[in-house]
């Protein structure tokens, strides 16, 4: 745990805990610790281990920057515990959090809105190891992780039928897999900020998302413009439509042979990455908001009942 100098609002910047994507957590923590450094804020560090509500309460910070990714971070869990203790936080409340990370019941609120979702649905793992559930190439995931984190592509040429790992959940998701242009749209407040077209070599994986040359930004896109806002309608809708707060990001696919019907919406995130290599950002950036501003403004922007 580091502690800054500041003499301004005591912000603790919440990081690393325990879910899958803990070392992912810590650098965006500590990334946006160092643009919240200065005299504007007085910085505290906190690893989010069991002790997190002993320490907080030690702590008593004005604000609580949510910097967790995965499970008990973005899921409703540390944002319940949040509200209980009255501390004001970044990002999403307990309900968007909660929906958002269940992406069986998110899919089910934007289906039924009239937003465009990938076809699927859920299945015992069990009934993986004997047959395939969909017709080739397919896509397996569990309902409440992120970063790719547990995400199978079933290839044409997939054969036997997919092991899946031992610690995968028993009931999983399945979706028709979608071609096309991975795209992804970040909201900031009430506006959706660009249109990111991300560019790899094979699947959108942990390491094309996180390592260092894994895949390509190109922001904003180079795509028709018709493409453009109606993805950019679509990610203000979802995060409209979960109740998100401070900001989002809503990953899409877009397969161009079908124009404006080739769009699909995969899923929203309501604790995006905020790495070096993170999307956000990047995005923030080209509407003339560097990191430290955007960082501010989440600072700003916390509170409890969200």
């Amino acid at each position: 745990m580091g502690i800054s100098s500041g003499k301004g609002p005591r912000v603790a910047v919440l990081m690393g805990g325990h879910s899958l994507e803990r070392e992912v957590s810590l650098v965006s923590g500590q990334a946006c610790s160092a643009a919240l450094r200065g005299k504007e804020f007085q910085v505290i560090e906190l690893d989010a281990g069991r002790d997190v509500v002993q320490r907080l309460s030690e702590l008593r910070p004005d604000v609580v920057f949510n910097a967790l990714h995965g499970r008990w971070g973005e899921d409703g869990s540390i944002q319940g515990l949040l509200e209980w203790l009255r501390i004001p936080y970044t990002h999403s409340g307990v309900m968007a959090s909660a929906l958002a990370m269940d992406k069986q019941r998110s899919k089910h609120i934007f289906s039924n809105s009239g937003l465009p979702t990938a076809p699927g649905f859920m299945i015992e793992k069990s009934g993986l190891l004997t047959s395939h559930p969909l017709d080739k190439p397919y896509v397996v995931k569990p309902i409440n992780e992120g970063s790719s984190i547990g995400v199978y592509f079933v290839n044409p040429k997939e054969d036997p039928p997919l092991k899946v790992a031992s610690d995968m959940p028993s009931i999983l998701m399945v979706e028709e897999y979608i071609p096309g242009r991975e795209l992804t749209v970040t909201v900031m407040g009430k506006k959706a900020l660009a249109v990111t077209d991300i560019i790899t070599q094979n699947w959108y994986d942990y390491d094309a998302k996180y390592k260092k040359g894994g895949s390509i930004h190109e922001v904003p896109a180079k795509i028709p413009k018709i493409i453009q806002e109606k993805c950019l309608e679509y990610a203000l809708s979802a995060h409209e439509l979960i109740g998100c707060r401070g900001i989002s990001r809503a990953d899409f696919r877009w397969d161009e042979s079908l124009g404006l019907d080739g769009i699909i919406l995969l899923e929203i995130n309501t604790q995006p990455g905020m790495t070096p290599t993170s999307l956000v950002p990047e995005q923030a950036k080209i509407c003339g908001i560097n990191f430290n501003d955007l960082c501010h403004w989440l600072v700003e922007d916390a509170s409890c009942d969200r």
